[in-house]
């Protein structure tokens, strides 16, 4: 299996639309699916106009999952309200993350695909010291991934749902950038 990854392009917003239909990313994402939404969403980062790396991550050569990548303090809410209730390193990134097809999940695809970016990272941002990844709590499945890929639970944090169905209630997990 080789997993590789590209920035989003505004080509790939109809596959994009596609999977933020089905109900289990729908579920947790919540986002609204027109065309013209996911243009406005997911545009600004797929022109470099935002700071953040949406990155279609493929399996063999197909689109599999969607990966947003960026950096914390880029986005001074999310990182005013993460800092208020958990430790938020100085250069750190986060993370988000997307598996299109049902039938892809569960089958620990999820976990080499955070594991391969999370490594890329280091890399790729040689100043990142850390990732943090805030998770909904009820998301089980989200937060299980992240642990078998290495990250570590180190807080909770009341924070703005995704879905506004859910409460406020997220665990935070990290993963700090190796030593030696």
């Amino acid at each position: 299996m080789t997993i590789t990854w590209r920035r989003l392009d505004e080509s790939d917003f109809p596959r994009l639309r596609q999977w933020l239909l089905q109900p289990h990313v729908a579920r947790w994402w919540n986002h609204e699916t027109s065309p013209e939404a996911v243009a406005r969403d997911f545009g600004p980062a797929a022109r470099g106009e935002e700071p953040s790396e949406d990155l279609l991550v493929a399996v063999d050569g197909t689109p599999v999952a969607l990966v947003q990548r960026c950096w914390v303090a880029d986005y001074p809410q999310y990182l005013g309200d993460l800092a208020s209730q958990a430790e938020v390193p100085e250069q750190a990134m986060t993370l988000d993350y997307l598996i299109g097809d049902l039938e892809l999940t569960g089958r620990g695809l999820g976990t080499r695909i955070v594991r391969a970016v999370v490594a890329a990272t280091w890399t790729d941002h040689p100043d990142a010291k850390s990732i943090v990844v805030p998770v909904h709590a009820a998301n089980r499945a989200s937060w299980r991934m992240l642990e078998k890929a290495g990250l570590h639970r180190y807080a909770e944090a009341l924070l703005e749902p995704d879905n506004p169905a859910d409460d406020r209630e997220h665990f935070v997990y990290r993963i700090d950038r190796p030593t030696g």
